[in-house]
């Protein structure tokens, strides 16, 4: 429990806020002893209470002997804590004022109990449609329910460390709810692995079981598997939730004989969700999230998308992936719109799913919104249903935002940014400016503080000044799984080092310049790929850059363009050069260029940095 109070012109307002159990009912005896009986009024505020108990209960029994009356009053209460009033006849003794904003009551909830509020409020409600058709809440409810069973034969139980992998699917959101029933953990894998990988990350997490839906690796299901139990691995069992398998609605009779099962009591702030860091960028990294991180995130965002219950959300995010997870899936879930997940991910069938359904919302990386406008079949008729559009993973240029906004004009496009250990992190508002869109990730979220700090003195840096980007908030993780204290992110206060670089501008946005990690040192002098890639995308010859630094014996390194051309153009080294002189000094100017057909891609959509650097140094060399 946390107790805070503040004197009034009118009396003492107090604030309570997570629970009043049989541990801290003593502590607030003791708090309420010591206001002046003669306090005209006392008003309690129940805003973040998550729970009463029966000593909690006895200590506002007290409280009211001590102000009778209308000297007491207990504000903003939960339907949930009411029903504890109610239950008890309390609510006859006391002046109680509910708050029936169903949304905040969200966040003090743990999935298994989101989901049941779904399905008590909107059963008939969809929730998501795949080309199977439409799935309600109650049908979300029922069919993981199902799942849940067979996982709990397969022995899954509290605490089981349960890998799920497989592209977009009812199914996926299915087993998440029927892991999160069970009190174990869902650990999000990429579906883009290999066996040796999911082998891998397997060891890493600690998965006993694995939960496969499609995967494109997996081109023989049996030989993939195989393959799979080669390796050493602490995987007991091999559960797929292919749809081509078996349709679940097939299987809803089960239901009956199961309905009441697992009553097991899962909070709200259990340790319940593992995203693992891109393995590509080195050891893979297990971020460990609970409901209250990632509800209370999806509850922020839902706001700042604006998404009310007439959206219709065709969802490409990636689920394994914390933006997929809080923007797309469960923002949604918030605001009671649809979810539609499209079938595969070319570019026709995006279209034609958009157009066909009226889509409001798409969550893109500027490649996917590029590759659909090349589209023979595109048209900006076939998009206009579209309203509001984040484009995160990877900034867009000027000239990409330009032309997303001729094409696409009904469109609102947000920058945002966030990280697997927390997000979002900072997001544009729907009615901002081109400018803030192109030049910034928007304004830190609600409850969230950043912090810019000098890269060499620990310094916080002034308005305007380049650091890196420190965060802290509701929506943090708790840390990496098993990896040692110096490895852990989190300092000594709370902040967690994020590695990118960035500052606050003027008007309170973040603008981000690039990874620590990424920052070229050449000759001593410090070069932001971010400032060239900038510049060469601005050329016309240019579809896409991705600038490296490259080993120098006598520099240490010099500056390296991978560069991506757009359709008929021709390369023109000298020229590149000559246009670049005229917006970068001498030393930013690139010595070495790279040129690509495709970029190699991470399954979040962004660039594989790390394959691509270590290609084009190679290539370089050679």
């Amino acid at each position: 429990m946390l107790y805070s109070e503040k004197k009034t012109t009118e009396g003492v307002e107090i604030y309570i806020s997570g629970e009043i159990d049989t541990n801290s009912a003593p502590e607030l005896r003791q708090k309420i002893s010591l206001i002046d009986p003669d306090t005209e009024k006392v008003i309690m505020d129940f805003k973040d209470l998550q729970y009463l108990s029966s000593a909690g209960l006895r200590e506002l029994l007290i409280c009211r002997q001590r102000f009778d009356g209308d000297r007491m009053q207990i504000i903003n209460v939960s339907p949930e804590v009411y029903e504890i009033f109610k239950m008890t006849g309390f609510h006859t003794m006391i002046p109680i004022e509910v708050s029936y904003d169903e949304i905040s009551t969200y966040v003090h909830l743990s999935f298994k109990d989101f989901l049941k509020k779904k399905r008590e409020k909107t059963p008939d409600a969809v929730a998501i449609v795949d080309e199977r058709g439409a799935f309600t809440w109650e049908d979300v409810d029922i069919y993981s329910q199902i799942i849940a069973d067979g996982l709990e034969k397969k022995g899954v139980k509290k605490g089981t460390h349960v890998g799920l992998c497989g592209s977009n699917s009812v199914n996926w959101v299915l087993t998440f709810f029927a892991i999160q029933k069970l009190g174990a953990m869902a650990q999000l894998l990429n579906f883009n692995v290999r066996a040796s990988e999911v082998a891998r990350l397997a060891a890493v997490g600690d998965i006993t079981h694995f939960c496969y839906g499609q995967m494109p690796e997996m081109k023989d299901e049996d030989e993939f598997l195989d393959e799979l139990q080669g390796y050493d691995s602490p995987l007991e069992e091999f559960i797929s939730i292919r749809n081509d398998r078996q349709d679940i609605r097939e299987r809803r009779n089960e239901y009956r004989n199961i309905k009441d099962k697992f009553t097991l009591n899962v909070r709200e702030d259990d340790p319940c969700v593992m995203i693992f860091t891109s393995g590509s960028t080195g050891n893979p990294k297990g971020v460990m999230l609970s409901a209250y991180n990632i509800l209370n995130a999806a509850n922020i965002n839902y706001k700042d998308q604006t998404l009310n219950d007439n959206d219709r959300t065709c969802l490409i995010l990636p689920l394994f992936h914390i933006f997929g997870l809080v923007a797309g899936l469960f923002a949604n879930a918030m605001a009671g719109s649809i979810v539609f997940i499209p079938k595969d991910l070319r570019t026709d069938t995006l279209i034609e799913l958009i157009y066909r359904e009226r889509c409001t919302i798409f969550h893109s990386v500027p490649t996917m919104l590029i590759a659909m406008m090349n589209n023979k079949g595109f048209t900006p008729e076939k998009l206009k249903s579209l309203r509001c559009t984040i484009i995160s993973g990877a900034a867009a240029t000027e000239a990409q935002i330009k032309m997303f906004k001729e094409m696409l004009p009904n469109d609102h496009f947000l920058a945002s940014y966030g990280l697997s250990e927390m997000a979002p992190v900072s997001i544009t508002k729907y009615d901002d400016t081109e400018d803030h869109v192109l030049y910034t990730v928007g304004k830190p979220v609600e409850n969230i503080e950043i912090q810019i700090r000098d890269t060499t003195t620990g310094e916080v840096c002034p308005t305007g000044v380049s650091g890196e980007v420190l965060v802290q908030g509701f929506n943090q993780m708790i840390g990496y799984y098993k990896l040692s204290l110096d490895m852990q992110s989190i300092d000594v206060d709370g902040w967690l080092h994020t590695g990118d670089l960035g500052m606050m501008t003027e008007d309170g946005y973040l603008s981000l310049s690039g990874r620590l990690k990424e920052l070229i040192i050449r000759g001593g002098e410090n070069i932001m790929p971010g400032e060239i890639e900038a510049a060469i995308s601005e050329l016309d010859m240019i579809d896409n850059v991705k600038v490296i630094g490259v080993p120098s014996d006598f520099f240490g390194e010099e500056v390296g363009a991978c560069i991506l051309l757009k359709e008929g153009a021709k390369w023109d080294e000298e020229a590149v050069k000559e246009e670049l002189s005229k917006k970068l000094a001498r030393f930013k100017i690139p010595s070495y260029y790279v040129l690509y057909d495709a970029f190699p891609m991470l399954g979040t959509g962004k660039i594989d940095s790390v394959k691509l650097k270590e290609d084009a140094i190679a290539k370089i060399k050679a």
